[in-house]
């Protein structure tokens, strides 16, 4: 079980303190989550040599998060990735969000999404345990949305991220995380040599909005094709129209059920979603959920502002993240799985990220 401690990290223009909290487990593998959107800070733990790394992206003062519009380590709600429109269909009624992202919805909001609240922390036998209340209309979302995140942090240098929401009314729930990662360490620069594996045989087709058409097509014969180790930069600038929309990779990967590959956990299933390889430093990522997607992206609008921890300058494509989730823009494609969540229903989900060496 990890220790945990707790650290001021500065406080709000309204004079509300927020807190970093570091959970240690029995190697000396660190993760520190602020309170304030509820951010992976840092991620520190041994490279193949015995030197410390930390492997995500991050800022070493609440202000920075304040004012950063990249979702860096993120808890991102009530809605993950796009809405078209930001038009929300629910419960026979018609509800128009903000959209922040050109003519559309992303991650909750510009001021009303997940990475821009406080969050109530709570030591507990399961980790660290975030909560924040919605408010009914907050975002002009429905319903009053209870939400419980705990963080934890394993012997075995598994960080889990579980959630549980529920809502006094019918709504959208489709919670995830948005941590950058660089397995070289943070600010050591490109991703592109680094290696990524996704579990998955299919992806859903986007739009130059990126924007879900409908279309699941396969990744077989296509630069998509990611299920074997591959450098990141080996087709990320090809010739490929979902690419260049894109500008990169930046796509919803359908996690692959395979029965035997489950993982049975005290709190549901999960499977892998992806595999990833430091090129430098040996270092492994595996991640596993109970999502039926993955939002592999990487990095592409990343633009070296602001400053990162200790002064690092993340530029594009020094990150990449696997944001599990319900696909993007489910809501206009009914034979996607639906992020919809039934008034007094619990929404429940899990994502682990598990650090190795090679």
């Amino acid at each position: 079980m990890s220790v945990i401690s707790k650290k001021d990290f500065g406080c709000l223009a309204d004079g509300r303190p927020v807190f970093l909290y570091t959970l240690t487990n029995a190697n000396g593998t660190a993760l520190s989550i602020c309170t304030y959107g509820g951010h992976v800070q840092a991620l520190r733990t041994k490279d193949a040599d015995g030197a410390e790394v930390d492997v995500v992206l991050g800022y070493d003062d609440v202000e920075t998060y304040v004012n950063e519009d990249k979702y860096i380590g993120a808890l991102i709600g009530r809605c993950g990735n796009r809405i078209a429109r930001g038009r929300l269909h629910i419960g026979g009624k018609d509800y128009q969000l903000e959209c922040n992202n050109g003519r559309n919805h992303l991650h909750g909001g510009t001021l009303t999404g997940f990475n821009k609240k406080l969050w109530q922390a709570e030591e507990t036998a399961e980790g660290l345990k975030l909560t924040y209340t919605s408010p009914d209309g907050e975002g002009n979302y429905p319903g009053a949305l209870q939400v419980a995140v705990w963080y934890d942090l394993t012997d075995d240098d598994a960080v889990t991220i579980r959630y549980e929401a529920v809502s006094d009314a019918d709504t959208v729930c489709n919670l995830t995380n948005h941590t950058y990662f660089n397995l070289n360490g943070c600010g050591s620069g490109s991703v592109l040599d680094q290696e990524i594996q996704l579990f998955s045989d299919f992806f859903t087709e986007s739009d130059a909005e990126s924007l879900p058409n409908g279309n699941i097509v396969a990744v077989a014969g296509t630069p998509m094709d990611l299920r074997e180790l591959t450098p990141i930069g080996r087709h990320i600038d090809d010739d490929y129209v979902q690419l260049r929309q894109a500008h990169g990779y930046d796509h919803n990967w359908i996690v692959r059920r395979d029965e035997s590959q489950a993982v049975p956990t005290p709190y549901g299933t999960v499977y892998p979603m992806a595999h990833a390889v430091g090129n430098r430093t040996g270092i492994t990522l595996t991640a596993y959920t109970s999502q039926p997607g993955v939002q592999f992206y990487t990095g592409n609008y990343l633009d070296g502002t602001p400053l990162g921890k200790g002064g690092a300058v993340f530029d594009r494509r020094s990150g990449f993240c696997l944001e599990a989730q319900y696909y993007p823009n489910a809501l206009e494609h009914p034979e996607f799985p639906q992020p919809i969540l039934r008034k007094g229903d619990v929404w429940k989900a899990l994502t682990i990220y598990k650090l190795g060496r090679k």
